[in-house]
């Protein structure tokens, strides 16, 4: 009898100390999360913000690729590390995949990586998080921030936003993350465009035409195998076929998709693309991007927001 229960205390305990290192193990792979700061020589600094390996990359590749052609320092951050984004694979392959993915696709930009080792799909706006993305903004020193809206089909998506938004402001807290040193002047904080309604539309305050990189911006995306061709979670085995006639006519297909989603962007925001550019020029672009101004950080005026997109 003593000896049954001796080894139900001891396989209790074992199960809870257990459950405390799995939970504390997301937490442990953010402290070691550190950026490389950019050099301080006068140029801008922008990090653009997505949950998964693909989401910063869809929102800012075009504007991005323009941003490191004339020198200024882009970093791309996933807030997950994509492990569960694939229809057939998952896990650590998954994410040392996606992970590749990305790399290859920022070089490509002119960009930096970083990929954090949380879970995709377990994101949480915690403290432990809000830290680790205010010491990332902190790190790069950064002018510009860049994320999707809050109100978003998908929980990393909102969650992350939550994050970077909840970072607006502590990073001037001198007293926040103490570790890295705060920021001297607020960024500008940027939501990229969106679809969604409710409970407010997105509103288009500068939209850039990103025409001139346009094609090296859709070969660098298409290097996304897993989530382009494969169609990501939603994707199935017919999708991206062995032979390569049906591989490149998927190529073509989401070649097409892609340009397309940038084409809509010129066409829904014409307006804010005329007061960016003037009329001629503006009403001439054929592919663009376009982003709202967070009204939690710093508030550009129209010549301060020329200054950030110096195109």
């Amino acid at each position: 009898m003593k000896s049954a229960i001796s080894l139900v205390f001891v396989g209790a305990v074992g199960f809870l100390l257990g459950s405390l290192v799995q939970e504390r193990r997301p937490h442990v792979a953010l402290a070691q999360a550190r950026s490389t700061p950019p050099p301080a020589d006068g140029k801008l600094n922008i990090i653009i913000f997505g949950a998964h390996p693909d989401d910063a990359e869809y929102r800012g590749a075009g504007v991005a690729m323009k941003w490191a052609k004339l020198g200024h320092h882009v970093k791309f951050v996933s807030a997950t590390n994509g492990d569960i984004g694939h229809w057939e694979m998952a896990g650590g392959p998954l994410a040392l995949r996606r992970r590749k993915e990305v790399t290859a696709v920022d070089k490509q930009l002119g960009g930096s990586t970083d990929v954090l080792d949380i879970h995709d799909g377990e994101i949480l706006p915690t403290l432990e998080n809000r830290r680790m993305i205010t010491r990332l903004i902190r790190e790069w020193n950064a002018d510009i921030v860049i994320t999707n809206r809050p109100n978003d089909y998908h929980p990393d998506h909102r969650y992350t936003s939550i994050l970077v938004q909840d970072s607006a402001y502590m990073v001037g807290v001198p007293f926040f993350t103490p570790d890295v040193p705060p920021l001297k002047r607020n960024p500008i904080f940027l939501y990229a465009s969106d679809r969604f309604q409710r409970p407010n539309p997105f509103r288009a305050d500068v939209a850039v035409g990103i025409d001139e990189v346009m094609e090296p911006t859709l070969d660098a995306l298409l290097l996304m195998e897993s989530q382009i061709h494969e169609g990501g979670a939603d994707g199935h085995a017919g999708l991206y076929p062995a032979d390569e006639p049906g591989r490149q006519r998927r190529r073509d297909e989401v070649r097409k998709n892609l340009a397309g989603r940038y084409a809509a962007q010129a066409n829904n925001y014409r307006d804010a693309l005329v007061k960016f550019y003037g009329s001629d020029k503006g009403k001439a672009v054929h592919y663009a991007q376009a982003f709202e101004v967070c009204e939690y950080g710093r508030q550009p005026s129209q010549e301060e927001m020329k200054r950030l997109f110096p195109f």
